[in-house]
This record gives structure tokens, C-alpha cells and sequence, in this order.
């Protein structure tokens, strides 16, 4: 069996759809021999034929961040999506190589200038630490030292990785670079289209190409976040690519959430809740079918389900008919097509429904690791190429609120999410079938198993995060909270979850002022003009 080496790949597109480019890409990565079998149609003579073997395989182990860059040497073009991965195979360079190329060809790049336009790009930057110097391949990359675009996603793996040539580490050729006029680079999140759409037998479907199809189905994009990375040199306050904080709209399809219970667990009142809403400035709407408050009841997996999809479908199917509507307050149904979703859940099963119905994020406060739920949910998520919202927590949400065991740190319970969703975030990134670093955003789990001093430590200092969860886009979910309550309690009488709009605003500007990504609330309306307005004053 012939040995694995391990290789830095990086790629990029900036044709078509350039996140779907990409994603198509990484997938033919790991089938290296369907590509070659799909594609030889007799341009290999046998000799080349037989230089590949038979039992060529390919992991991908680890991502970077996505970015989404301005074009470097012919700037009469569309910015680039750029990323890189690193993998393990028993392919050798030039066979490697060979599979690229065959690769770019699969997912539509056809010959262009130098430097131009094209539909993907992947380069071999490292191969071990092998030095290959030939007529048709160069190892290590000549030009790293002066891209940006590779040497940062690079950095997001492997920060000290030396230089086989230069003898410098990746993080120091990186501060080394010069600043220049070129836009500052932004990270992206993707949020793939779904439900899948049915294609009449008699049309062409443009989405199933002459790729393998052991690839899986690869989903369209429907939109991105973009997000200034914090670690950016050239990053500024003027930077015309300042972040946006999303607003994630809760709409609870349960008869015993904490706040707002029954209020929404009817198709009509969920669509209206939907519809206000987008109206009032929400991008995304979480939609969620199972209790976590303390206490709460046990559901079914089917009754779940049967909860979620009950807005889901509602929401694709008004949207897809686009129904004439008569108030002003209300959105347009094509707005009900194209607005984001999010499901609520720790069930791999409900997600995989959720999403096939139309869902375009996972929304996960035990961050995959449910009942032996932990590879399935990974599976799923990987599968469908969508976002993943991971939370920290312990549990029940009211226990497990001693941090002790962080004592040696300044703040333990900072400490203690650095460790413990850290750890999980390296887990279900990183490794055979890992989840796509770019598809990652963490929450530290306001208001669960935390003290109310933990929980102000945490608004305090979320953008205090430090490997191994440096760099990830954070949401924030700190609506109605009862430690909220507590501190507002008159008499020792809790401000009850409804009157807590006030003190929910002051979490939200707090969010926004730590560079959250985005913020999870019950009131849209009132937290869109707090985010507007904090955003002025801190951006």
C-alpha cells in the first residue's frame, strides 16, 4: 500500500456560482478515481491510464475560512471566492496534478488568459515538505510569499508551518506582506438554496452536470454573509466591506417555550410572525420545535418534525406561489422563497427534514453532541453544505454552572468555552469528513449553565476568543434571558420574559460593539434599530 502524504490545496472562483464552483470541487477531491473514470474518454493512452492507480484515494481533513477577495493582477474582473484545505492521499505530485486539472475541467473551466476569469482554481501549494522544481510543476508554490488571498487561509491551519524553501513560518510571511491599495479581504458564510428544486423529465437539470455522481447532490447558492476578519492588517473602520449584524428572528413552534409559548404553534400565526418579521428587517428566521428551557417536555422526534415543518413548508410554499397581498406591513411572497432559515434543533433527523423542506442553516445548542448524535449530525450538515450554529452548553440549561476547574485563568468561564466548544469545533472541523471551517458559527451559550456574573462576563468579552476559536463568526442569543429578569427583579419579583425588551437592547448593542455576526431575537422590530444605530456609533 503506497504511502499518504499530506498536501495544502488551495482554490478559487470567480465565475458562475462561486461557492457552489468550489463546493463541487472539494467533492470530486475525495472520488478521485470516479473522475478519472468519468472522464478518460480515450485522450489517456494506456501508459497514463495505468499511472493511476486503482485504489487512489483522497481525504480532505481540514478547511479554512472562505474569503472573499479583490482579483490581484487583472483587476478588470470579479472579485474571487478563495480558500484552501489540506488532505491526505496516496497520490503522487504529478498524479495529483493530473486529478486537479481533470477536476477544473469536471466543474466547467475552460482555457483563459493568465491571471483572468475562471470558473475554479486549484493549486498544489505544499506536498509534504517536498521541494519539486519541474517543466509542469513547482512545489512550493512560487508566488505564496506575495498572496494574501492564499497565505491567509493557509494560516488558518497550519499558522507555523515552515516554509520548505524560505524558511519562515506561514503567520510570519503573512505579517510580512506589504499593505497595498487592494480592498481588505472578508471572510464569507454561504447559505446553500433549498428545498431542491424539481426539474420537469423533458428540461435539462443544469445542476446534476457530467460530474460523478457519487458526489451527492450540490446545492445553489442563495446568499452570503460577508464579515471583516478582525486579524486583518489593512482592515479599517472606512473599509466600504464593514460587517452587518444579522438579525435572527425566533419563532418558537412549541406550547412551552420560556417566553413566548403557544403563541406560534399554528401554521397562520407562524406565517404572519414569518412575514412581520422579514418586514420588520430580519434576514434569517429560526424556527425551532423543541423546547430547551428547564424543565420543558419531552417531544418526539416525529412530533418535531411534524412541529418545524408545519412554518417550513408554509413559508416555501406561499413564497413559490406568490400569492397577491394586501397589507402594507407585509412582504412580498418572493421574499418568503428567498429568506433565510434556520432549524432549531440537536436531532440529525429533524435537520435532514428540515433542510430538504427548505431550512438553510442547523441551529445546534448542544453542538452535535446529542445522544450518539455526533457523527450523523456532522454527516448531515456535510452533506447538505449548509451553516452550522454551534452552542456552548452542558446540558440542562439550568445545571452545571461551576467553572472552578478554570481557576488558573483570569476569567474562568471564558476559559471554560475556549475549552469545551473549542474542543467540540475542532472535532466536527477537523478530520475524515469534517464540516467545512467556512459553514462554522459559534455562540457562547448566554443563559446556559451560567450564573448571571458569567453571563455579563461573556457579553463583556465575546470577541475575546482565542484558539481554538479564533477567527469564527459569533451569534449572539441573549433575548428575554432570565438572568435579564433577575437584575431588573423588584422586591425579589422577576421582570417576567415579555417586559424584557429593554434590557434585551442593551445585550444587542453590547453584541454588536464585540463584532457579533449576528443576534438571536424575539423582538425584531425594536433590535433592528438598535443594531442600526450601533452599528453607526461602532463601525
Amino acid at each position: 500500500m503506497a504511502s499518504l502524504h499530506t498536501v495544502v490545496i488551495a482554490l478559487g472562483s470567480n465565475l458562475g456560482d462561486r461557492f457552489r464552483n468550489i463546493e463541487l470541487a472539494l467533492r470530486l477531491l475525495e472520488h478521485p478515481t470516479d473522475v478519472f473514470v468519468s472522464l478518460n474518454d480515450g485522450r489517456d493512452s494506456p501508459a497514463e491510464s495505468s499511472a493511476i492507480p486503482q485504489d487512489a484515494s483522497l481525504d480532505i481533513i481540514n478547511t479554512s475560512f472562505m474569503y472573499e477577495t479583490a482579483p490581484m493582477y487583472v483587476k478588470d474582473q470579479s472579485e474571487f471566492i478563495n480558500c484552501a484545505c489540506i488532505v491526505e492521499t496516496n497520490l503522487e505530485p504529478l498524479q495529483l496534478l493530473k486529478l486537479l486539472k481533470r477536476i477544473e475541467e469536471c466543474v466547467g473551466r475552460v482555457p483563459s488568459k493568465r491571471y483572468g476569469p475562471r470558473i475554479v482554481d486549484l493549486d498544489i501549494i505544499f506536498f509534504d515538505n517536498e521541494v519539486i522544481d519541474t517543466r509542469s510543476l513547482v512545489i512550493p508554490h512560487p508566488r505564496i510569499a506575495e498572496r494574501e488571498f492564499v497565505l491567509r487561509p493557509v494560516s488558518d491551519m497550519i499558522p507555523d508551518y515552515e516554509h520548505p524553501l524560505l524558511r519562515k513560518t506561514i503567520k510570519t510571511l503573512l505579517s510580512e506582506l506589504k499593505v497595498t491599495d487592494i480592498l481588505p479581504m472578508c471572510k464569507v458564510v454561504p447559505f446553500p438554496r433549498y428545498p431542491i428544486p424539481i426539474i420537469p423529465s423533458d428540461e435539462p437539470d443544469e445542476l446534476s452536470g457530467s460530474y460523478p455522481q457519487s458526489v451527492g447532490y450540490v446545492p445553489p447558492t442563495l446568499t452570503y454573509w460577508k464579515y471583516q476578519s478582525r486579524s486583518t492588517p489593512q482592515a479599517s473602520p472606512r473599509s466600504p466591506n464593514k460587517s452587518q449584524t444579522h438579525i435572527m428572528a425566533i419563532i418558537n413552534m412549541t406550547p412551552d417555550s420560556f417566553s413566548d409559548g403557544s403563541l406560534y404553534d399554528t401554521s397562520s400565526a407562524a406565517l404572519e410572525r414569518a412575514r412581520e418579521s422579514i418586514s420588520a428587517g430580519a434576514t434569517i428566521l429560526d424556527v425551532g420545535g423543541y423546547s430547551t428551557r428547564p424543565g420543558a417536555g419531552f417531544v418526539s422526534v416525529d412530533e418535531e418534525i411534524m412541529r418545524v415543518k408545519l412554518l417550513i413548508d408554509e413559508v416555501r410554499q406561499t413564497g413559490a406561489a406568490g400569492f397577491n397581498l394586501s397589507s402594507e406591513e407585509e412582504v412580498e411572497d418572493s421574499e418568503l422563497t428567498n429568506v433565510l432559515m434556520s432549524v432549531d434543533t440537536f436531532r440529525p433527523e429533524v435537520a435532514k427534514e428540515a433542510i430538504q423542506s427548505g431550512v438553510n442553516c442547523i441551529n445546534d445548542v448542544y453542538s452535535f453532541t446529542g445522544p450518539g448524535w455526533w457523527k450523523s449530525m456532522k454527516q448531515v450538515a456535510r452533506d447538505h453544505a449548509v451553516p452550522v450554529v454551534l452552542m456552548h452548553s452542558r446540558g440542562d440549561a439550568g445545571k452545571n454552572k461551576i467553572y472552578d476547574m478554570y481557576s488558573y485563568a483570569e476569567e474562568k468561564v471564558v476559559e471554560a468555552v475556549r475549552v469545551e466548544l473549542g474542543n467540540k469545533v475542532d472535532r466536527i472541523v477537523k478530520g475524515k469528513g469534517g464540516v467545512r471551517r467556512w459553514f462554522v458559527i459559534v455562540d457562547v451559550g448566554i443563559g446556559f449553565s451560567k450564573k448571571r456574573a458569567d453571563n455579563l462576563t461573556l457579553l463583556r468579552k465575546s470577541n475575546r476568543r482565542r484558539n481554538p476559536l479564533a477567527g469564527f463568526p459569533q451569534l449572539v442569543g441573549a433575548s428575554r434571558k432570565a438572568f435579564l429578569g433577575e437584575i431588573l427583579a423588584k422586591d425579589g419579583k422577576k421582570v417576567p420574559p415579555r417586559e424584557r425588551c429593554w434590557a434585551t437592547a442593551a445585550t444587542v448593542a453590547c453584541s454588536v460593539q464585540q463584532g457579533a455576526l449576528a443576534v438571536r431575537v424575539h423582538d425584531v422590530k425594536e433590535m433592528v434599530d438598535v443594531v442600526r444605530i450601533s452599528e453607526a456609533i461602532w463601525t
